[in-house]
């Protein structure tokens, strides 16, 4: 029986949704909407597209949201001149810089340059060491998409309390302090018994067929085949790749979706599962970022 298609596309909307309809109660409350500032360097196109969507959506919900773009050969010095500008500029309550960034500049210094508390996408050192230890308060976006892709599919149970993902073996292919790592602590947080594996991991087509969850983020195409997967098990595809086949350009993920939907239990597509998460949580965390500065939660006076 093939997999169930998980829709992200579907579950982005309706959460979208919520969000502008706290979005609109927050701003009658404080008198301004959230601002969301977005800093671009260099003309790849992949993250332009990105960000003319993540500014199309954030308008939608009534979030304000400005774009910096800058040249490519822009100086580290520079880059980091506009990120204190921002982190300075009241109107400002999210800060999220698109990666990837040109070879010159380090790009761990950049983010660690974003104050902790405008840092949306929650991969400034402080918003990681505390997700590590649990007490997270900015997760990344993308793990916690999939997160909420995995809560929406297993539901909770019978008493409403724990989530079915308790007690479930998750495997995560790919260790990045963007997706893997945080995905492995997200998921330790529910209860599951995590393996966070990578392409050189032994035996790793053995390890991932062991798992009830599997999380595929190690950025390599179809690198996930079929035959990794265990009968049942839900797949979720991190992985954004674009591949020249017989002359066409087509999006793939890091799982060979063809040959997994046949045996997984439930399975994201890409496109249409996992990026429209990324999306509608980075908007998600505007909206928290924003309410605690707000409110006097964050620390930022």
């Amino acid at each position: 029986m093939p997999a169930k298609i998980i829709d992200g596309k579907e579950l982005a909307r309706r959460t979208r949704e919520q969000l502008a309809v706290t979005v609109a109660e927050l701003t009658e409350t404080f008198g301004s909407a959230p601002g969301l500032a977005a800093i671009l360097v260099g003309d790849d196109a992949a993250s332009e597209t990105y960000v003319r969507t993540k500014r199309r959506q954030a308008t939608e919900c009534g979030i304000r949201s400005t774009a910096h773009r800058l040249a490519g050969d822009t100086t580290e010095a520079d880059l980091l001149e506009v990120v204190r500008g921002l982190n300075a500029d009241d109107a400002v309550d999210a800060i999220l810089v698109q990666l990837p960034l040109p070879r010159h500049i380090a790009i761990r210094r950049v983010l660690d340059s974003v104050l902790p508390y405008k840092d949306v996408d929650g991969f400034h050192s402080r918003n990681a060491g505390l997700l590590a230890v649990g007490q997270a308060e900015t997760v990344p976006c993308t793990p916690r998409g999939c997160l909420a892709l995995l809560r929406d599919t297993h539901g909770d149970d019978e008493a409403g309390r724990l989530g079915k993902l308790a007690g479930q073996h998750a495997v995560v292919v790919g260790r990045s302090s963007i997706v893997g790592r945080p995905m492995a602590a997200l998921l330790t947080a529910e209860n599951c018994t995590v393996t966070l594996a990578h392409s050189r991991t032994r035996n790793l087509p053995e390890v991932c067929q062991q798992a009830d969850v599997l999380v595929a983020a190690v950025g390599r195409p179809e690198m996930v085949r079929g035959e990794w997967v265990r009968p049942g098990a839900t797949v979720i595809d991190v992985g954004i790749n674009r591949v020249e086949r017989d002359g066409v350009s087509r999006l793939v993920g890091d799982v060979a979706f063809d040959e997994a939907s046949e045996i997984a239990g439930a399975i994201t597509p890409v496109p249409g599962g996992v990026g429209p998460m990324t999306v509608a949580y980075l908007l998600h965390n505007t909206v928290e970022l924003y309410r605690r500065r707000r409110a006097g939660e964050s620390g930022s006076g």
